[in-house]
């Protein structure tokens, strides 16, 4: 989805004053080491002039949506914590993401998924089918195994290593002859994850299921859910997946975002 600062100018609030404040405050808050920027740094990241800088600071300010520090920076205030906290409370991850799932599925033309991590499983919370004869089986409320499920890995390589542990703990059970069923072999694949941004069931849950998954991420940083494509794997070959993952992750992206990720 394109920022809405950055479209096209027959698409834009017609005000350039509340469009140069807004930029401001998207500026601000890139600032992910909390010390601020100075008037002049905000001069120069905005290619706007001191006095104009200041003008649309000062409502800014006065809404506490920018605070003034001690040392002659400017930082987000906390008005935006407050509009941020309000966003995050009446998020839906089903509800408030399906566009992102539709607009995957009709990319790929494949089925796609949106999960949820319950360790040792995960849930699939959501899914938009493929409009091909042959669709995958899978059900909205069931769970499958976290280890050899291309979501499982996605959300396992960006948890906790306590995650990883009760997965394992919990027994890696062959499902078919691809499975990874060793710890060893299991961290190997996260890693791997962790290297490319998309995990991959490579044919390793179900016979004949080939999925692509990317993992989406909240406001702490860790894995909170995951996207995927799945398809039979005559449909998606191995050598097609390097296509298919741009997709996958530009769509888990796209909803880490809209739930305040920085990642």
């Amino acid at each position: 989805m394109q920022d809405p600062l950055t479209a096209q100018p027959g698409a834009r609030n017609n005000s350039a004053s509340l469009r140069r404040a807004l930029s401001i405050l998207v500026r601000l808050g890139e600032d992910e080491e909390g010390l601020g920027r100075t008037l002049t740094q905000l001069c120069n990241d905005l290619d706007m002039n001191k006095s104009t800088v200041l003008r649309l600071l000062r409502p800014l300010i006065d809404a506490r949506f920018v605070q003034a520090t001690p040392n002659g920076s400017y930082r987000l205030g906390w008005r935006n914590a407050q509009l941020g906290q309000t966003y995050l409370a009446t998020t839906d991850l089903h509800r408030d993401m399906r566009d992102v799932l539709v607009d995957l599925g009709e990319k790929t033309g494949e089925t796609v998924h949106l999960v949820t991590p319950d360790f040792p499983n995960v849930v699939y919370v959501d899914k938009v089918d493929s409009p091909r004869s042959v669709r995958m089986a899978s059900r909205i409320g069931s769970a499958q195994p976290a280890y050899c499920t291309s979501v499982g890995k996605a959300m396992l390589a960006y948890s906790p290593d306590d995650a990883v542990k009760l997965v394992v703990d919990h027994g890696l059970r062959r499902r078919t002859p691809r499975t990874i069923t060793t710890a060893a072999d299991l961290q190997v694949e996260l890693a791997r994850v962790r290297e490319l941004g998309y995990a991959v069931d490579d044919v390793e849950n179900e016979d004949g299921v080939r999925c692509v998954a990317a993992p989406i991420f909240g406001t702490a940083g860790t894995a909170v859910s995951a996207i995927s494509v799945s398809a039979p794997e005559e449909r998606l070959p191995a050598e097609a997946v390097p296509d298919i993952a741009p997709h996958v992750m530009a769509a888990a992206a796209e909803i880490s975002r809209r739930l305040g990720a920085r990642r």
